[in-house]
Formats: structure tokens, C-alpha cells, sequence
């Protein structure tokens, strides 16, 4: 396994991380996430990602049993700002709503710091003032070791990491970006910023929701039980268009004997601000194949063929 310092920070992280969205669901038991956790400590994938939103605190709750004894192998992240319940304040990036969801994680995870907390998005009701004063006084407290932003703009990044270095506050180190090889929006702000500034850059949904994996077919009813059935998100890349750069990215991938979901996966570690690629996984199977994407890294000229490629057709 490769690892990349997370953004600024002195700690470093799997270029593969683990994305436990699905954690907690019917469909994913304690046993399934207890394996999975045991095979990235075996690995080598220390960088896991979950929310307390995440099946309203599920995913923390069996997170917290299958890491017990084995934090000091792995850093954890997790975020707030979604609703956690029915009052008016539970929800938002205000101090309040802050830290009770910070101490409701910590009960959930079953520990008594997080490694990288997140605001899981910009809250316009509250000043970032108070949000980022009340993440710093969470790192003092030692609740939190480092902060970072989620679905931010480029420029609520750098207005909140230019405020941060005004008070001498604890800046944002890494920030999480919709980013994939179909959904490259952040190349116009984001990444620069991060390249400029040292900030990491973790995408989400490196798969497009499985699309990338070359499982939907042109013409053909997508697979019984995918995503691409039911999924608005899935189904937006079922054209014409985007199926042509799918063909002619799987033929090229196929040539140089990679899957596409490796090839999804290397062609965004081969951008420099990125330290790490989540990806969720429900089976033990689909987690270490998703790890075994993280031992290829592309050449320059491979990357330039494959960027030649994604810039043949619009979308």
C-alpha cells in the first residue's frame, strides 16, 4: 500500500480509503464490517471515512465495535451538519449543534478523540467564524486532532482557511470533492487552490455510483439489484456520449491488462493534490479489489492517453 501526508498535516494516509456509507444498513451485518476492517488493518488501509448521518449514527455505532483495540492503526475520519434529529438545532455548523454531534460520535465510535473531523458542508445560517472557532477549541480540548471541509466551494476553502491563519485557528488540512474521471468540475478552482495551498484533496464517489466499473452495457437494461436500476445519479451517465468514452476507455485499460475500476481509481491518484480515493465497499470482495487499485500508478505518458481519451467526447 502507498501513502500520502494528509494535505498539510504531518500524518500520512492509504492512497485507498475506505468509504463506509453503507455501513450499518440491513444489507452490510457487524460480521461484514468486523472482516473488512480486519483485512485493511491487514492491508495496510488506515484512512477509514464515515458521517454520523451515515444511517443516523449506524455506521459510527459498527465502526466503534469492530475498531476496538485497533485505533492506534487506523485514522478516522467523520462529520456533522446534517440533521441528526427533529429539533431546530440539530442540525448546522453552529457551536452548539457542534459539539453535542462531536460528543454523540465519540459515544457511537467509542473513543475519545476523532483523527479528522469535517464539516460536511457550508452552512449560510451560521458564521464560519463560529464554526471555526469551535473546531479549534475541539482540537485544544484534544477531541480532535485535524479538521477539514466536505462539499465546500473553492472559495469557502480559502475564505475559511485565510480566516483560520488571521486567528491563529486550526485550519482546514484536507477537503472531500464529487470528483471522478466524468465529473471533473473541481480541475477549474478546487485543485488549484489545493496545489497552491497544501490542503489534500479526498474524492468521493471515485466510481461514478459503479458506473466506471463497466458494468452498465449500451443498449442493455442495467444489472438486477445495481444502482443504475433505481439511481437518478447512476442513470445521468447512461448516454450516448458517455458510454462512447466508457468503450474506448475500457479497450485502452483492457491493453494495459487493468480493470476500470483500477484505472478509475489510479487516474485520480495521478493528480497531485489528492492523498486519498474513498471507496465504499459492502463485501469483503469489493474492498479488496478497491485495494488492490491503490498498487498502480500511472505513467505520464498513461495518464496523457487516457486524459486524450476523456477529452474526445462532450458531454
Amino acid at each position: 500500500m502507498q501513502y500520502r501526508q494528509l494535505g498539510r498535516s504531518g500524518t500520512r494516509v492509504s492512497v485507498i480509503g475506505l468509504g463506509t456509507n453503507r455501513f450499518g444498513t440491513d444489507a452490510v451485518s457487524q460480521e461484514t464490517v468486523d472482516n473488512i476492517i480486519a483485512a485493511a488493518q491487514e492491508r495496510g488501509v488506515n484512512f477509514i471515512d464515515t458521517a454520523n448521518v451515515y444511517q443516523q449514527g449506524k455506521s459510527e455505532e459498527r465502526l466503534g465495535i469492530a475498531l476496538k483495540g485497533r485505533w492506534d492503526k487506523f485514522v478516522v475520519a467523520t462529520k456533522f451538519v446534517f440533521s441528526m434529529g427533529e429539533g431546530v438545532n440539530d442540525r448546522g455548523a453552529s457551536r452548539y449543534h457542534m459539539l453535542n454531534a462531536l460528543d454523540a460520535s465519540l459515544r457511537r465510535l467509542q473513543t475519545d478523540h476523532i483523527d479528522l473531523y469535517y464539516v460536511h458542508g457550508w452552512d449560510e445560517q451560521t458564521p464560519i467564524e463560529e464554526t471555526l472557532r469551535a473546531l479549534d477549541d475541539a482540537v485544544r480540548m484534544g477531541k480532535v486532532r485535524y479538521v477539514g471541509a466536505s462539499q465546500f466551494a473553492a472559495w469557502q476553502l480559502a475564505y475559511s482557511n485565510l480566516l483560520a491563519e488571521m486567528r491563529g485557528w486550526s485550519p482546514f488540512v484536507v477537503s472531500t470533492a464529487h470528483y471522478h474521471m466524468f465529473e471533473r468540475l473541481v480541475e477549474h478552482e478546487m485543485l488549484p487552490y489545493c496545489r497552491a495551498h497544501r490542503v489534500g484533496l479526498v474524492p468521493f464517489f471515485p466510481l461514478a455510483g459503479g458506473f466506471l466499473t463497466g458494468k452498465y452495457q449500451r443498449g442493455e437494461p442495467a444489472p438486477a439489484g445495481s444502482r443504475g436500476e433505481s439511481s437518478p445519479y447512476v442513470q445521468k451517465y447512461m448516454t450516448a456520449a458517455y458510454f462512447t468514452q466508457l468503450e474506448k476507455l475500457t479497450t485502452w485499460v483492457d491493453a494495459h491488462g487493468h480493470t476500470m475500476s483500477q484505472l478509475a481509481h489510479a487516474w485520480l491518484l495521478a493528480q497531485s493534490s489528492v492523498c486519498s480515493v474513498i471507496s465504499g465497499a459492502t463485501r469483503l470482495d469489493q474492498f479488496l479489489a478497491n485495494v488492490e487499485a491503490g498498487d498502480w500508478s500511472l505513467t505520464e505518458s498513461e495518464a496523457k492517453e487516457v486524459n486524450e481519451i476523456l477529452g474526445v467526447a462532450t458531454k
